[in-house]
C-alpha cells in the first residue's frame, strides 16, 4: 500500500488534477469573501504583496542560500509567487469570518504550497512519482549477473558485427537497486545504493560483455536509472537488444549537500568513484574492460562530475557524455567554495576546473567527449559551450548539442542521452560508423 502511495504519478496523473481542483476550488471559496470595490482591492493588494513576498523568497533561496544547487526553473517564478498570493488571502480569511471559513483557510495553505511544489516538479520532469519528489526510492533490487573470468578479453570486432539476438530477447532492459550494493571500502563514502540498467542483451543465456556507462545525476537528485533506462530501452529496440549495462551512483550522499566530486571534508568522492566504483564495476559487471568502451556520464552536478573525471582520468574513460553540467565544481557560489573548501587559495581552485585540466593534460589522442544542453537553459548554456570549445582545444573528438526546446529539465536530459549514444555508438561498437 505505501507503495502505491509512493509511486503515485506527479507529473500529470489523476493525482495532481485533484490536488489541482481542490486547490482551485479552495481558492474561489476565499476569494468570494465579500463585494464590492473594497473586497477587490483587498485581493488585488493581496495578491500583489504575496507574489512579492514568493519572489523576494526565491530570490535569497536561488541567490543567498543556494538552496536548490543552482539557478532554478522559470515555472518556479511563477509558481512560488503565485503560492505566496494564495495563502496571503488564505490568512486574510482567518480574520472577522466564522470557523468553517477559518479551517477551510488553514487548510489551504499546505494546499496551495503543496500545488506550487507539483507545478515546479512537473516543470522539471525530474521526479516522476511522489516518493521520488521525497528521494524515497520504490526500484527493486537487482541481480548482478556474475561475468565469466575466461571470457574478459574484448573482442576484436566490433560487437554489432558478431552479435546474434537470440529467440529469447527480452523486449525491454531492467532496472533496479544494485543486490548487495556498491562497496566503499576505500573511500568511506556514504554514497545511497546505486541503480544499475542492464539492456536486454544482457539478460539472456551467454550474455555478451556489454559497454559500461557510469552516470551520476543534479543536485538535489537521486541514483535513478530510470531515465538513462528508458532511453537506452529505446536504443536497444533499434540494435537488436545490444546496450550499454548503465551504473547510476550516487556523487552526493546527501542531497542538500554539493560534496564537488572532490575528496574534501565534505566527502572523499573522487577516491569513491575511481577506487571503489570503477574496480568494483570492471570487476562484478559483465562489461568490457577497455576504456574505448568505458563512458563516464552525468546530468547538471553530475554532468559537472563527469567532465572532471573524465578529463582528469582519460586513462579509466574513454568518452565523456557532459549534459546541462555545472561548468566546474560550485560554480554557481564559487566566492563561498573557494573560501570554504580551498581556504581562499585560487590557484587550488583553479587547478580543478575541468576546462584547466584539459589545458594541461592535452593532448587526448583517443578520447570522445559529448555536450549537451537546453536551447532555453540560459544559466548552464554558456559554461557548457565554454567546456565542450576547452575539450576540443585539447585534443578531444568533441560534439556540442543543443536540445531544441529544452531547459534544465527531463527534455534537456533524455535528448542529451539520446544524442550522446547516437554520437557514442560507433566508438563503443555497438553501432556502424
Amino acid at each position: 500500500m505505501w507503495d502505491l502511495v509512493l509511486e503515485l504519478n506527479v507529473i500529470d496523473g489523476p493525482f495532481v488534477i485533484a490536488v489541482a481542483g481542490l486547490s482551485a476550488l479552495a481558492l474561489l471559496y476565499l476569494l468570494f469573501r465579500g463585494s464590492g470595490w473594497s473586497w477587490v482591492m483587498a485581493v488585488i493588494v493581496l495578491v500583489i504583496v504575496g507574489g512579492l513576498l514568493g519572489v523576494a523568497t526565491l530570490w535569497i533561496a536561488v541567490n543567498l542560500l543556494d538552496a536548490f544547487g543552482g539557478p532554478v526553473n522559470e515555472a518556479a517564478w511563477l509558481w512560488v509567487p503565485a503560492a505566496f498570493a494564495a495563502s496571503l488571502i488564505a490568512i486574510w480569511n482567518l480574520w472577522h469570518s466564522r470557523w468553517w471559513r477559518k479551517v477551510i483557510a488553514l487548510l489551504a495553505i499546505p494546499l496551495f504550497a503543496g500545488v506550487a511544489a507539483l507545478g515546479v516538479n512537473a516543470a522539471y520532469g525530474l521526479n516522476p512519482t511522489l516518493g521520488s519528489m521525497f528521494h524515497i526510492s520504490t526500484a527493486d533490487p537487482i541481480a548482478v549477473p556474475t561475468p565469466d573470468p575466461a571470457d574478459a578479453a574484448d573482442p576484436a570486432e566490433p560487437l554489432y558485427l558478431t552479435w546474434a539476438p537470440p529467440a529469447d530477447l527480452p523486449a525491454k532492459g531492467q532496472v533496479g537497486v544494485v543486490e548487495g550494493g556498491v562497496p566503499n571500502t576505500v573511500s568511506g563514502f556514504p554514497a545511497r545504493p546505486a541503480q544499475l540498467y542492464l539492456p536486454p542483451a544482457a539478460l539472456v543465456t551467454d550474455a555478451p560483455r556489454l559497454p559500461l556507462v557510469v552516470m551520476m545525476m543534479g543536485q538535489p537528485g537521486d541514483p535513478d536509472a530510470s531515465f538513462i533506462g528508458a532511453v537506452l530501452d529505446d536504443f536497444a529496440a533499434e540494435h537488436d537488444g545490444l546496450a550499454p549495462i548503465a551504473l547510476v551512483i550516487d556523487q552526493l550522499s546527501d542531497p542538500s549537500v554539493d560534496p564537488l566530486c572532490l575528496d574534501t571534508e565534505l566527502g572523499m568522492v573522487e577516491t569513491y568513484v575511481t577506487q571503489d566504483v570503477m574496480p568494483w564495476a570492471k570487476q562484478h559487471l559483465d562489461v568490457l574492460q577497455g576504456r574505448q568502451y568505458t563512458t563516464i556520464a552525468g546530468y547538471s552536478n553530475g554532468g559537472e562530475c563527469a567532465a572532471y573525471f573524465g578529463a582528469k582520468y582519460p586513462e579509466m574513460f574513454g568518452s565523456i557524455l557532459a549534459i546541462s553540467p555545472v561548468e566546474f565544481a560550485g560554480a554557481e557560489q564559487a566566492a563561498d567554495v573557494l573560501a570554504s573548501v580551498f581556504g581562499g587559495s585560487q590557484t587550488a581552485y583553479d587547478a580543478v576546473k575541468p576546462a584547466n585540466i584539459m589545458a594541461a593534460k592535452a593532448p587526448y589522442p583517443d578520447t570522445t567527449a559529448v555536450f549537451t544542453v537546453g536551447e532555453r537553459d540560459r544559466a548552464f548554456e554558456p559554461g557548457t559551450e565554454r567546456l565542450a570549445d576547452a575539450a576540443a582545444a585539447a585534443g578531444m573528438a568533441t560534439t556540442f548539442f543543443v536540445v531544441a526546446g529544452a531547459d534544465h529539465d527531463a527534455e534537456a536530459l533524455n535528448g542529451g542521452l539520446e544524442k550522446g549514444f547516437e554520437v557514442l555508438s560507433p566508438r563503443l561498437g555497438l553501432a556502424a560508423p
